[in-house]
């Protein structure tokens, strides 16, 4: 049987084996403008928008 890995050690493996750490920074900032819309549309969003 297969080895089950996760996305998030996927995608790391393959930054590291091609080397592309450039791409680390865009996917972080990508998942958090992700989870900021989320949020946007809960509860927590007069919170999150008195910070800008």
């Amino acid at each position: 049987m297969a080895k089950r890995t996760n996305i998030v050690s996927e995608f790391t493996a393959f930054l590291r084996h091609n080397k592309a750490y450039w791409l680390a920074p865009i996917a972080i900032v990508l998942l958090l403008l992700a989870v900021l819309l989320i949020l946007g549309g809960t509860s927590a969003a007069p919170f999150i928008y008195t910070l800008f």
